[in-house]
């Protein structure tokens, strides 16, 4: 069985370089395979317009610190990081990047930012737009960032694209904290892999996050979990032979309509066409 941490630690705002310290520290502190860090571990999550300043590439220095570590190491990490886009100068995405004993870095780019209640991710970040696969010691790993979390497409589609586990690197504040302890619960049932999730500790100016890192089972069991409000790192085994049991018990991705997908995609075309009418169109009636 491969081993699993999730880092519940509480990274310095804006000091790239003291959160660095902090994953040399949890490399040598755990023997875990794979090693999860929080949404924005690098930097923090409530920068506002410091995001411009401190935003990397997978090319820059912050990044390519953290790949040496592991290589040296024979880890893998996936770790939270505000990135530049690689092409479009000025955009900037919330991302989890992926590094490897092996391979270069690669990233997931979150997909549905929060922009309500104390989040305003639209100011200052873009939207990804792809799903990527990683082949990791504890099995196939779809990424999540907070957010995604509530959309069961996002899991769904990671789970019929052959997902083992799913994680969610979060920064959930406490007011949040009820949704999220169900939420991934469910998302463990209901595509019957495991679900880790690895949130911030700690408070950044107007925020208090609460922790909470656990692996959910794919039944909904809890494997492993960390105490709300109090740093720690949380160690798991990921045994993947669990997935055929429960997938056999509860056979949710072999039932999965197809067809479905498609409704939903119709629905959407819809509802974009019906947004609004494009000034000088034939409905349109001119100034009023």
């Amino acid at each position: 069985m491969a081993k699993l941490a999730l880092v519940q630690l509480q990274p310095r705002l804006g000091d790239k370089e003291h959160n660095i310290r902090i994953a040399e520290k949890v490399l040598a502190s755990t023997d875990a395979d794979v090693l999860i860090f929080p949404e924005m571990f690098l930097t923090g999550y409530t920068l506002a317009d410091r995001i411009h300043e401190l935003a990397e590439s997978l090319d820059d220095k912050s990044v390519r610190r953290l790949d040496a570590l592991a290589k040296e190491s024979g880890r893998w990490m996936v770790v939270g990081i505000p990135e530049k886009d690689p092409v479009r100068t000025g955009l900037i995405f919330n991302s989890a990047v992926v590094l490897s004993p092996e391979d270069e870095p690669e990233a997931y780019r979150k997909m549905v930012l929060a922009n309500f209640g104390p989040f305003e991710e639209d100011l200052y970040y873009t939207r990804g737009d792809a799903l990527p696969l990683f082949e990791t010691p504890v099995g196939t790993m779809g990424i999540t960032i907070c957010f995604d979390i509530f959309f069961p497409e996002i899991a769904k589609a990671y789970a019929l694209g052959g997902a083992d586990i799913i994680v969610n690197i979060s920064a959930s504040p406490s007011v949040t904290r009820e949704y999220f302890e169900k939420i991934t619960v469910a998302r463990a049932i209901e595509n019957t892999a495991f679900v880790a999730f690895a949130n911030l500790i700690g408070t950044e100016r107007h925020m208090t996050f609460w922790g909470g890192d656990c692996l959910i089972g794919p039944r909904g069991n809890l494997k492993a979990g960390g105490k709300a409000f109090e740093e720690g790192i949380v160690n798991a085994e990921v045994d993947l032979s669990e997935l055929a049991v429960a997938r056999q018990f509860r056979p949710t991705i072999r039932e999965t309509r197809y067809e479905i997908m498609d409704i939903l995609a119709q629905y959407g075309e819809e509802e974009e066409s019906e947004e609004f009418t494009p000034a000088g169109s034939e409905d349109d009636d001119g100034p009023q």
